[in-house]
């Protein structure tokens, strides 16, 4: 369904210094960095699509976050999505919902909610049951 996911941000570095250690806690391999376009992309090993990509905005113009916008990042299991959130408060990212199960979404759901340092919303999460 998905081809690519951009999200735009405006400090490239700041923004590849979040994301990567992250990409990197969910599995995901680094496509591609070009710092003079400025834009990074990372996938599944192994897997063409889909890509999540980081950059400044095609336009010129500043990124900015949206009300009701969210990217939701698939985690392998429970520790993953602690460890990310963990990652991503220790690389400047703010607290948008501790790591926990969310039963109103269904029974085995375990999620986290944090922004990016450009205020993008992302969450990261795991629909197993507990190992």
């Amino acid at each position: 369904m998905l081809s690519h996911l951009y999200i735009g941000v405006n400090d490239f570095d700041r923004a590849f210094d979040f994301y990567a250690p992250i990409m990197q806690a969910l599995g995901q391999t680094l496509k591609f960095c070009e710092r003079e376009h400025p834009w990074a992309g990372w996938m599944t090993p192994g897997v063409a699509r889909p890509l999540f990509i980081v950059g400044a905005p095609f336009d010129g113009a500043p990124a900015e976050s949206g009300n009701g916008q969210m990217v939701a990042l698939l985690a392998p299991t429970r520790a993953a999505v602690d460890a990310v959130h963990a990652l991503a408060l220790t690389h400047g990212g703010s607290d948008e919902g501790a790591p926990g199960l969310r039963p109103r979404y269904h029974p085995n759901y375990y999620g986290a909610y944090f922004r990016d340092p450009d205020g993008n919303k992302l969450c990261v999460c795991c629909h197993d049951p507990a190992p």
